[in-house]
């Protein structure tokens, strides 16, 4: 029985790149590739895949976020992040997100079918960061702050938003900037993006 591998990537020449050096795996089919990550929940229903090979950055999409959503609706699927970036909150942004795997777009053919087929198994393989991911959790109202500065709201807006006090605010926005381990607002919301705390803007 062969493993069936949907790959989800917005550049077609990297989608078919992969798909052909998967072909050469004896145990892996690949059911289908797709380009727009808007048509993957189609594809499942349609291909049924075992394991999801997916970038984590694409047009419009946050592979991060999309992670999390296929989760939630297909709890036993199994998703392998692919990634130009071997960048250290991207791998444990992608563990916390329910991937079983992330594998660089730098790595061999053979990794990749590794991390297929340990994925498939139920094995996580994703290394765990060198800086504690603990600091990076926000409470409930620390995320919708840092939302409302995504939407360049000021600390009085968001003051008058959340009917709270000005230095209520001031306090969240400090502790923000203190877990994402950035310097400014700015840092805060590109920090929020990159760990999937936020959809692409």
């Amino acid at each position: 029985m062969k493993i069936k591998v949907l790959l989800v990537d917005d550049h077609l020449l990297v989608l078919l790149g992969i798909k052909q050096l998967l072909e050469h795996e004896s145990d892996l089919e690949v059911v289908n590739t797709i380009c727009d990550p808007a048509g993957i929940n189609a594809a499942i229903s349609k291909n049924h895949p075992d394991v999801v090979v997916m970038d984590i950055r694409m047009k419009g999409y946050n592979g991060i976020e999309l992670t999390k959503k296929l989760i939630e609706s297909y709890p036993n699927l199994k998703i392998v992040i692919l990634s130009a970036y071997n960048d250290d909150e991207y791998i444990d942004a992608s563990y916390h997100a329910g991937a079983y795997a992330f594998i660089t777009k730098e790595n061999s053919a053979t990794e990749l079918a590794n991390a297929i087929r340990q994925s498939f198994l139920g094995n996580n393989i994703i290394p765990r960061k060198k800086i504690e991911y603990q600091n990076h959790y926000l409470t409930k109202t620390e995320l919708e702050i840092l939302k409302l500065i995504s939407e360049d709201k000021t600390n009085a807006e968001i003051s008058d938003i959340l009917m709270v006090s000005r230095r209520t605010v001031e306090h969240h926005v400090s502790s923000i900037i203190k877990k994402l381990n950035v310097y400014s607002r700015v840092g805060a919301v590109v920090k929020g993006i990159k760990l999937g705390l936020l959809k692409t803007i």
